[in-house]
């Protein structure tokens, strides 16, 4: 796992430049660091040393020079892929899965992605083209953004590293922002700075003479079986994962594993024989917000060892100008300073852990996914009826039971769901902001329900979520927590055969009697108890809830809301009036407040103050 950067393009002062964007994102790979430099490129790469401690630094170079690569993540099948290369007469230098890529791309040209596998991010410049080919792995596993800045193309596995080119000039993009406000993540290829992309998942692109090109190589369909036994079903996800983590293991340095107590990191950590887990929760918050006992009770059960640690309210606090930093962007998902606390609990200990991410997108593991099954009862009613029940619901105080239920039942699929999180709906962004522009999220998504069609709403549901909330989100967060530690963090579900296993898994292998993940559970039970396997989702739930509701929160929060740079984009009475009703408990608005929040936190980090250099 490493940091890589580079620009493409008449540059002055190259090497002082690509320093600066090196330094940026030596947290991602502080093992050593190097460079190559030619007439019109310059790459940068900070190497995290997991895989030919010796001799697997980069920027690697082919037999003639002429080809140079930097490249972040692993690939797991690169072994035989070696020797096929070498069948084929390619000369190696090293041991190292990055060489693999550099004579793949050598012998199959673009062709080399779909025999992958593994998570990546690579840039390969071809000093006889004075060409650059770079792709983004098939789910978004590892990042890559991009610029064009008079004329120069630059990249990097994190935004940070873009700003550090002198060219560039930072400015919000307003869409982006729009956006965020409904998915609590940045949704859209221009990230929310203006002129910064992301390389989408299963994305490669090209640059040849100022002129670039993007393709799609990757689009993850579902294409679920009508029938299938279930015994057979339940050994092939068995066999298919057992496979698959025996893979991720792959590795010159120990493997460690998350544990939450749930059946996505308790599947891993049995099938690994991986000796040391991590855990954290949150101490006199519930039982909701805390799953270390189930955690430690399950590595007793398989004898390994168990780090737990627990988060205060206050650091978690202190650490969210860090988490926000080495994220890039907002983020409305709490959850991250969690796993930011995590990671640096595992990178005390190891340099790569195995992480459950993935699995409720393959396997239906959000109880969300049940929402269907659960509105026929009223779908028999006519569609005006619905939609005035629905808006008579609305208008209710507090929570009575049922509101929801009639609330969504009144509206079709692609208008009520647009993944995990729906933060602000059309009316409420009406009255938070200033200046409204962009699509709504139903017109963003329509292309993409409109070719899923086919699938029924549950399956619909998890299409969405593979290819918007796994890395918007899910990813996203996963990526820089730990890389913000130093940490490499390895995702055994989100392997090519898993997907092509679970894509067509039938939906009552899915999910079942009111259980998720039922094939995966049942899978689970020949090698862990069978209480961890059923034991209901609970997510990665933090108590913010509570926290903004405390004095000492409620404060800061507020002065944040009531700055001059909150005016500038919200309407200011509209937040306090929201914080104001969740203190008092009149509504629960945390999720609005925290998403808010982080954005105006990302506002003052990157443009109020400069970037942190932590």
């Amino acid at each position: 796992m490493c940091g890589i950067c580079g620009f493409i393009g008449d540059t002055v002062e190259k090497e002082q430049v690509l320093e600066r964007m090196m330094r940026v994102i030596r947290h991602r790979g502080p093992d050593g660091s190097d460079a190559y430099f030619s007439r019109k490129a310059a790459l940068g790469f900070q190497r995290l040393s997991i895989i030919d401690l010796d001799q697997g630094m980069q920027p690697m170079y082919n037999e003639t020079g002429s080809k140079a690569l930097v490249f972040n993540g692993e690939i797991y099948n690169y072994q035989a892929m070696r020797e096929e290369l070498i069948r084929k007469k390619h000369i190696f230098k090293s041991l190292s899965d990055s060489e693999v890529l550099l004579h793949g791309y050598e012998e199959y040209g673009t062709g080399l992605i779909e025999k992958l596998r593994g998570m990546f991010s690579f840039a390969i410049w071809d000093e006889e083209k004075e060409e650059l080919f770079a792709a983004r792995d098939f789910f978004g596993i590892k990042p890559f953004y991009y610029a064009v800045v008079d004329h120069v193309l630059v990249f990097a596995s994190e935004i940070k590293s873009i700003l550090e080119y002198p060219g560039y000039r930072r400015k919000v993009n307003e869409e982006a922002l729009e956006q965020y406000l409904s998915f609590q993540y940045s949704v859209l290829p221009e990230t929310f700075f203006q002129g910064i992309y992301q390389l989408l998942p299963g994305h490669y692109l090209t640059y040849k003479d100022q002129r670039l090109q993007v393709v799609r190589y990757f689009k993850p369909e579902l294409l679920p079986a009508r029938k299938g036994r279930q015994k057979e079903k339940v050994r092939e996800v068995r066999q298919v994962m057992k496979q698959s983590v025996e893979r991720h293991l792959v590795s010159d340095v120990k493997v460690g594993s998350f544990l939450s107590g749930g059946v996505d990191s308790g599947f891993l950590a049995s099938v690994s024989g991986c000796d040391e887990t991590f855990t954290v929760g949150f101490r006199n918050e519930g039982s909701m917000y805390d799953e270390t006992a189930f955690a430690r009770k399950l590595a007793e059960n398989l004898q390994v060892e168990n780090y737990c640690r627990y988060i205060t309210k206050e650091e978690f606090w202190e650490a969210l100008p860090k988490v926000v930093y080495y994220l890039d962007e907002p983020l409305g998902d709490a959850s991250a300073v969690a796993l930011y606390f995590l990671s640096e609990t595992a990178s005390e200990k190891v340099k790569t852990v195995l992480s459950g991410e993935g699995a409720d997108e393959l396997f239906d593991g959000y109880n969300i996914y049940l929402e269907p099954d659960m509105l026929w009862y009223i779908q028999w009613i006519p569609e005006g009826i619905r939609k005035k029940a629905a808006a008579f619901a609305g208008r209710l105080p507090g929570h009575p039971k049922g509101r929801g239920y009639l609330m969504r039942g009144a509206l079709p699929l692609r208008q009520r769901y647009i993944g995990n999180a729906y933060i602000f709906r059309r009316k409420e962004k009406e009255e938070l902001l200033k200046h409204s522009r962009g699509a709504e999220p139903a017109e963003l998504l329509q292309r993409t329900y409109d070719s899923i069609g086919y699938l029924k709403d549950s399956d619909q549901m998890q299409s969405i979520d593979l290819a918007y909330w796994l890395p918007g989100d899910i990813l996203k967060k996963t990526d820089r927590m730990s890389m913000a530690h130093s940490l490499e963090i390895r995702v055994p579900f989100l392997d090519l055969d898993v997907f092509e296993m679970a894509r067509r898994l039938p939906s009552r292998m899915k999910f079942r009697h009111g259980v998720t993940k039922y094939a995966l559970r049942k899978a689970a039970q020949s090698v862990m108890p069978k209480q961890a396997s059923n034991r209901r989702k609970l997510g990665f739930p933090i108590p913010i809830r509570n926290w903004l509701r405390e004095e000492d929160w409620y404060l800061q929060v507020k002065e944040v809301f009531a700055s001059e740079t909150a005016a500038v984009y919200f309407h200011s009475e509209y937040l306090l009036k929201l914080l104001e009703e969740h203190r008092t408990g009149k509504e629960d608005y945390s999720r609005k407040i925290w998403t808010v929040y982080s954005f105006l936190l990302w506002y003052q980090i990157y443009f109020e103050k400069g970037a942190f250099k932590y």
